[in-house]
Formats: structure tokens, sequence, C-alpha cells
């Protein structure tokens, strides 16, 4: 079974100028929206987050790739740890959508907001990297705060410990025996991974050093497919 790393619940990057300052604000505005239309519904509330949160890592390896090869520069390894960032949020979808079925509703409404999620950040990326990474480290320390708050409505018996998806046993290596619990803190300990390295990335662009390390990432299972 993977061991899961320890994740730091107090990690926060402090606003140092106007931009972190919006990145926080629309970040906070964001969550306040999940908060009003899903309440406590996690599992369906990452059905829908996970979607939007798999976009940033495409779309910032995407414009890394293309600048790359206008300017015939190396990409310092961003290139793979951004697509392996995106690839990692695909999972967490395929994964919970086992867990907990979206409506018809729910699916319509992932069509509107990873369209305009999309263009908005493909628009925020050309215009400013360093504040696009600072959004995603931002939306990661919600992820974890709402991994939290979900692994507590499990423990308190509000929500039904189910066995663990075949699809997340694969992927995170975990025994045939693991529940939703074990899928929750994998998850989370994956997007306090994220958080720390998007924000070490917007302190790379700012030029200025990082106060925390990069949590360590979970063990994930080479091939990601799954054999019949």
């Amino acid at each position: 079974m993977t061991d899961v790393p320890f994740v730091d619940l107090n990690v926060h990057h402090s606003p140092r100028d106007t931009r972190d300052r919006i990145a926080l604000g629309f970040t906070k505005t964001l969550r306040w929206c999940a908060d009003t239309f899903f309440a406590k519904r996690y599992g369906h509330r990452a059905i829908v987050l996970e979607t939007v949160a798999a976009v940033p890592g495409m779309v910032g390896a995407t414009i890394t790739h293309l600048r790359c090869l206008r300017r015939m520069c190396d990409d310092q390894g961003w290139i793979r740890t951004l697509m392996e960032e995106a690839e990692n949020e695909r999972m967490h979808l395929m994964t919970f959508i086992e867990a907990a079925r979206p409506t018809v509703f729910e699916r319509l409404v992932i069509l509107a907001v990873q369209w305009v999620f999309y263009l908005a950040f493909f628009g925020l990326y050309l215009v400013s990297a360093r504040t696009a990474h600072r959004v995603v480290g931002y939306f990661e320390e919600e992820a974890v705060i709402s991994y939290t708050l979900f692994l507590r409505e499990i423990d308190e018996g509000r929500v039904p410990d189910l066995p663990a998806p075949a699809i997340a046993r694969h992927y995170w290596k975990l025994p045939d025996n693991a529940t939703l619990r074990d899928v929750v803190l994998v998850v989370r300990a994956d997007e306090a991974h994220h958080r720390d390295v998007n924000h070490s990335f917007a302190n790379d662009l700012a030029g200025i050093a990082s106060l925390h390390e990069v949590a360590p990432y979970p063990e994930h299972a080479e091939e990601i497919r799954m054999v019949a």
C-alpha cells in the first residue's frame, strides 16, 4: 500500500503585492460560490472542482512548451511537471465519478464552468504566468481544506465510508480493502503537493525564495489505465 505523506495543513502563502491579493481574492470568491452551491456535498463538489482543477496544468504546459520552442530554451522541467498535474487532477475526477454520480444539471455546470475557466485561465497565463500559478497555489490551499472537511464528514459518520473504486486502488496502489477515507487522504496529499509546486513556480517567476519545502507526492501507478 502507498504510504500517505504527511500534509501540513498550515501552509499558506501570505500575499506580497497587488497581484497576490487579486489571486487570493479571486480564489476566495470561487470558494464562496462552491460553498453556496454544494454545501457539504463533498463528493459532488469534488467532481465539478476537479474538472476545473485539471485545466491549469494543461494550459501552463501548452504555453510553456510553445514559449520554449520560440526561444529555443530549456523548460527547467516545468512542462512534464504541469502535464503530470493535469493528469493527476483528471484521475481525481475519474475516481469521484465512481463515488458520487453527477446529475444531469451538474454535468451542464461542468460544461459551462470548464469552458469559461479554460479561456479565462489561458488569457491570464499569457498576461501573467506568475499570477496564474499563484491562483492555482491558492486553489490548492482551498482544496486541502475542503478534503480535510470531507475527512471530518466521513469520520463523524455523516458520509458513508464506501469501498474505494477499483480505479483509485490501482492508481494509488491501495489495498483491496481500501475505503473512501483512504482515497480522500491520498487525494489531499496530491493537492498539497500541487499547492507547493505552484507557489514555488510563482515565487521563481517573482524572483523570491520559497519559504516552504514542497510536500511529498504520493506514489502512483506507472501505467494509469487498468488492464481488463
